[in-house]
């Protein structure tokens, strides 16, 4: 099992989320995060006052999936999510040892 935290632009959320329910993937988390790689944020000016941005709102999904549907998963959401221009976002792909089923007490991959 691989579990996915995938960082991307909030204009992209709807996008992946499609993209992932036609692989069949129907179960994630998301949350609205602040952060910054290489963009290194921007400057506004607001009521006359310049001020630097440093943060910038990203969205990050989790899922847990069947180490079989990594290869699909990364390439339906490296396509719909890529714009080309610095701040698209990362993929951090980690090993789960095990998950458990609260309600069934079902493990590992019948877990999911």
């Amino acid at each position: 099992m691989k579990k996915l935290e995938i960082i991307i632009r909030p204009g992209m959320f709807d996008k992946v989320k499609d993209e992932l329910s036609k692989l069949g993937i129907h179960g994630m988390n998301y949350s609205e995060i602040r952060g910054f790689g290489r963009q290194h944020g921007h400057t506004e000016v607001y009521r006359g006052t310049t001020m630097q941005v440093d943060c910038l709102p990203k969205i990050k999904i989790e899922l847990v999936l069947h180490d079989e549907a990594l290869e699909r998963v990364l390439g339906a959401v490296v396509a719909t999510a890529r714009t080309g221009q610095v701040g698209d976002g990362k993929i951090f792909i980690s090993d789960v040892l095990d998950a458990v089923r609260i309600r069934t007490g079902e493990r590992g991959n019948d877990a999911l």
